[in-house]
C-alpha cells in the first residue's frame, strides 16, 4: 500500500480510502466486517463515513456499524484514520442541519457516541452552508480541536472559491484550517480540474475523490448489462449518462479491451494518477470488489492511455485553469 500526506498536514493516509456508504445497508453486517478487516489487513488506514449514511434504516446507522467493528478490539480504532461529516439534515428540527456552531458541536458529540470513539481524525463539512459565517464555523471547529474531539478539518463538495475563502478566514485566526476537500471526480465528471484542484494545490489542501467509477458507469457497465450482471450500476447517474453519451462508454470499453485491462481498474488508476489527488474513496459491496481496487493500485497509466482517455473524455475547460479558459 502506498501512503501519502493528507494535504499539507503531517498525517499519512493510504491512497485508497474505504468508503462505508454500502456497509450494513447493501452489504450485511458479516460481510461489512469482512470488508473492513480485509482493507486494514491489506494496508488501508483511511476510512470515510458521514453522519447521514445508513439513512435507508436511520441516519447514523453506518457510524453505528463502524462503532460495532471498533468494539471488536485488536487495535482496530488506533489503526485507522477516521473521517466523518457534518452539515446535512439529520431531522426536521430547525437546528439539526447546516454549519451553525450549535449543530457542528452537537453533531460531533453524536458521531462520537455512535462510533464509540473519543476522537474523529477528519471532521468534514459535507456541504456549503451559505448562512453560516466563517467566524462561527471556525470558532466551533477550533473548540472541538482544542477539546481533543477532532484532529483535522476538511470539506466536501465545496467550490474552489469557497475553499479559498474558508482558508483565508482560518489563516487570520492562526488556525490550521482545511487539510482536505472531498469531491466527485472521474473520467466523465472532470469539472473540479478547472478551479477546485488548483485552489486545493495552492492552499495545500489534499483532494480526496469520491465516485471514481461514476456509480459503476466506468466499471464495464455495457458488458455487464449484456451479461445480466449490472445490478445497481445499471441505475441512477450511470444510466443518465448512457442516455446522453453512450458512445463514449462504448469507446472506453473498447479501449480497455484493446489494452487488456479491466475498465474499473483503469478508471480508478486514472483518478489516482491525477495531479493533486491524495486518495480516492472506494465503496465496495463485497470483498471481491475491494480486491479489484487493490489491483488498480498496481496499474500505472501510460502517456498513450492518458491521450486516448482525453480523446474520449475531454478535460474540463479544455485543460485550462479556471476563468482563463474564457479569457
Amino acid at each position: 500500500m502506498e501512503y501519502t500526506h493528507l494535504g499539507r498536514s503531517a498525517l499519512r493516509v493510504s491512497r485508497l480510502c474505504l468508503g462505508t456508504l454500502n456497509l450494513g445497508v447493501r452489504t450485511d453486517l458479516e460481510e461489512s466486517y469482512r470488508i473492513l478487516d480485509m482493507a486494514v489487513d491489506r494496508g488501508v488506514n483511511f476510512l470515510d463515513t458521514a453522519n447521514i449514511y445508513g439513512w435507508q434504516r436511520h441516519k447514523g446507522f453506518t457510524e453505528e456499524v463502524l462503532g460495532g467493528w471498533f468494539a471488536k478490539g485488536s487495535g482496530r480504532r488506533e489503526k485507522v484514520v477516521l473521517g466523518t461529516k457534518v452539515g446535512n439534515e439529520m431531522s426536521d428540527a430547525a437546528n439539526e442541519s447546516g454549519l451553525s456552531m450549535r449543530h457542528i458541536i452537537a453533531s460531533c458529540d453524536a458521531s462520537l457516541r455512535r462510533l464509540g470513539t473519543e476522537w474523529i481524525d477528519l471532521f468534514q463539512m459535507h456541504r456549503v452552508d451559505w448562512h453560516a459565517p466563517w467566524e462561527e464555523v471556525w470558532q466551533a471547529m477550533d473548540l472541538l480541536v482544542q477539546q481533543g474531539k477532532v484532529r483535522y478539518v476538511g470539506t466536501s463538495n465545496f467550490p474552489g472559491w469557497h475553499i479559498a475563502e474558508a482558508q483565508e478566514h482560518a489563516n487570520r485566526r492562526h488556525s490550521l484550517g482545511i487539510v482536505s476537500e472531498q469531491s466527485v471526480y472521474n473520467l466523465v465528471t472532470r469539472h473540479i480540474e478547472s478551479e477546485v484542484i488548483p485552489a486545493c494545490r495552492r492552499y495545500g489542501v489534499g483532494v480526496v475523490t469520491w465516485s471514481p467509477l461514476h456509480g459503476g458507469l466506468l466499471g464495464g457497465l455495457l458488458r455487464k448489462m449484456e451479461e445480466g450482471t449490472a445490478g445497481k450500476s445499471a441505475q441512477g447517474r450511470a444510466q443518465d449518462f448512457l442516455r446522453t453519451d453512450r458512445q463514449a462508454i462504448v469507446a472506453f470499453e473498447s479501449l480497455c479491451k484493446r489494452l487488456a485491462v479491466e475498465p474499473a481498474e483503469l478508471g480508478l488508476a486514472w483518478v489516482l494518477s491525477r495531479p493533486g489527488v491524495t486518495a480516492s474513496v472506494v465503496g465496495p459491496r463485497s470483498a471481491e470488489q475491494l480486491e479489484g481496487a487493490f489491483r488498480a493500485l498496481q496499474l500505472e497509466p501510460t502517456e498513450e492511455m492518458f491521450h486516448a482517455l482525453d480523446e474520449i473524455f475531454p478535460p474540463a475547460a479544455k485543460g485550462v485553469l479556471g476563468t482563463e479558459a474564457w479569457a
